[in-house]
């Protein structure tokens, strides 16, 4: 689905931060949306997580920094981080290039996913939030 210029996936549960969440198994794949990577314009350095590093929910897991601002990364949900995507140290710039696939950020075993997907969007609801941010 798209908003304005703004792709918004079906099936990822998201955050009025502007992360994104893709259930795997018992992991979630994180990162930034198209809205998020778009607002930053060129991003050119990720400061990742680390490995078994204990995250909680809306506190700050890394950031991204681009030639106009640095941005916190919220953690969409608490857990362990169980991996992180190496690639965005040689090429930051598949966060803009691909926010949805290979500019994924870290993933996270989450400690009580059931609980926490209540506070996240669906895609619907995230459009809809995304349309009240841009005019």
């Amino acid at each position: 689905m798209k908003v304005n210029d703004y792709e918004v996936p079906e099936g990822l549960y998201y955050t009025k931060e502007h992360e994104w969440v893709k259930l795997e198994g018992g992991n979630c794949r994180i990162g930034v949306s198209d809205y998020a990577q778009k607002s930053l314009h060129e991003v050119v350095f990720v400061d990742l997580p680390k490995v078994r590093a204990k995250i909680v929910r809306s506190q700050s897991l890394g950031s991204v920094e681009s030639v106009k601002a640095v941005a916190d990364v919220f953690a969409p949900i608490s857990g362990e981080v169980t991996e992180v995507n190496a690639k965005l140290a040689d090429t930051p710039e598949l966060v803009n290039q691909q926010p949805y696939g290979d500019g994924w950020i870290a993933v996270i075993k989450p400690s009580n996913l059931e609980a926490e997907l209540k506070n996240l969007l669906d895609a619907k609801s995230y459009a809809d939030f995304l349309r009240t941010q841009v005019k």
